[in-house]
């Protein structure tokens, strides 16, 4: 008997002694909660096309390379729009049908959890998560660079004086209570 065959361990056999199946979702096992896989899969196929589609589309536009202003502009514009949609009181409608409220959070933000099974609960955790939210509202942005640069960096502008203003915020207000 080879090594290979001494170290492989035994093969999973049924109850008549006959070697059990393997599950053909590949997948079982991975949790003991239920967890939307196939949802997070189409999830990953639309952002995927949706993202193609903008490349084919804006092919002719596209640049040698992106400037680290628009990178940086991007950067601060994504991580403020993404955490507005996921976190700000005024935005829960959006997210209402997918989530369910929690409680306050930080300043103007609340916290949610997302709801329901398959897409509802896999919208749900997307829309809480402004980390994950950040890819799409990323990608959304850069593809906005493709086709209408300059109203993009307009608007990227606002979110990112309102990223200023917020650091300005949360300063005043810790100066003041140092006083």
């Amino acid at each position: 008997m080879d090594s290979a065959a001494r170290s492989a361990p035994p093969a999973a056999t049924g109850p008549d002694g006959a070697p059990a199946e393997q599950p053909a979702d590949g997948v079982s096992g991975y949790s003991d909660e239920p967890k939307p896989l196939a949802e997070y899969a189409a999830t990953t196929a639309v952002f995927n096309a949706l993202i193609a589609t903008a490349l084919a589309a804006g092919r002719d536009r596209l640049p040698e390379r992106v400037g680290l202003g628009d990178v940086v502009l991007m950067g601060v514009a994504s991580h403020k729009l993404s955490r507005l949609v996921a976190k700000d009181r005024v935005t829960s409608f959006l997210r209402a049908p997918f989530v369910r409220y929690e409680g306050a959070g930080g300043p103007g933000e609340v916290s949610e959890s997302p709801r329901g099974t398959g897409v509802r609960r896999t919208v749900g955790e997307l829309l809480v998560c402004p980390y994950c939210l950040g890819q799409w509202v990323s990608a959304g942005y850069a593809t906005g660079l493709l086709f209408a640069p300059r109203a993009t960096r307009f608007v990227g502008s606002i979110f990112a004086g309102l990223t200023v203003s917020d650091f300005l915020q949360v300063a005043y207000k810790a100066g003041q209570e140092r006083i």
